[in-house]
């Protein structure tokens, strides 16, 4: 078996892939990293400097700078959260995870290089650990080479009542028509921009969690990745 085993999860917006993520992490003894976090730090980082999101060179120039990581929360950080997200050492885990925010992350997703330098930093942390990282280009440019590749999705209306029960549960008072228009919008920004669009590769596992407990969803996964492992050592 290699040193390390990676497994990259791909999907649109609200189909459930940081839960699920965090929880077969958890179930594996992985490394769960959230890449939709960093592009959201990097949205937050030039809004701090005031920095428009038009200025290609200059965000760029900040995200090279900037030291973003993305953790696993310690005991003094439970407070709902997936992962910690820390810019400079700072920890954003909640600023990062504000609408407006989230609105400026795509944005952010669709500049070619700075892209290529989350791509960098987020190909550095993964590197000898068992990872689990979820985001809309990681079974084909973060980690072409992982061991496990899942596309996971839900339909439109199921993915939209997730994320408004999100909102509500954060205390951001919104109609479940707009969240719906913005989950419409943001599935055509991912799958249509030039930079690494949202795709499913032909290797890819599709797990479709429409019908689906989160807990169910953990177990297929969990115990084939596990099989996966059992197999590798086996031949080892």
């Amino acid at each position: 078996m290699s040193p390390s085993f990676h497994i990259a999860i791909d999907g649109p917006v609200a189909a459930g892939k940081g839960t699920v993520s965090r929880l077969v992490a958890n179930r594996l003894g992985f490394v769960y990293i959230d890449t939709g976090a960093m592009y959201r730090t990097a949205a937050l980082l030039a809004q701090r400097r005031g920095v428009s999101l038009d200025e290609l060179e200059r965000v760029t120039e900040l995200v090279k700078q900037a030291r973003i990581d993305v953790r696993q929360p310690r005991d003094d950080e439970q407070d709902g959260r997936l992962s910690t997200v820390t810019l400079d050492d700072e920890d954003v885990s909640w600023q990062i995870r504000t609408l407006e925010i989230g609105t400026a992350s795509s944005q952010v997703g669709e500049m070619k290089p700075v892209r290529a330098e989350l791509v960098r930093k987020q190909q550095q942390i993964a590197v000898d650990k068992n990872v689990i990282m979820e985001g809309r280009d990681i079974t084909y440019r973060v980690l072409p080479d992982a061991d496990v590749k899942i596309y996971l999705t839900a339909s439109e209306v199921v993915r939209a009542k997730r994320r408004h029960q999100q909102l509500l549960a954060k205390g951001i008072d919104t109609s479940f028509d707009e969240v719906y228009q913005q989950l419409m919008d943001r599935d055509q920004r991912d799958t249509s921009r030039a930079a690494d669009p949202l795709q499913i590769v032909d290797e890819a596992w599709v797990v479709d969690t429409t019908d689906l407990t989160i807990d169910q969803v953990v177990t297929i996964i969990t115990s084939r990745v596990q099989a996966m492992i059992d197999q590798h050592r086996h031949h080892a």
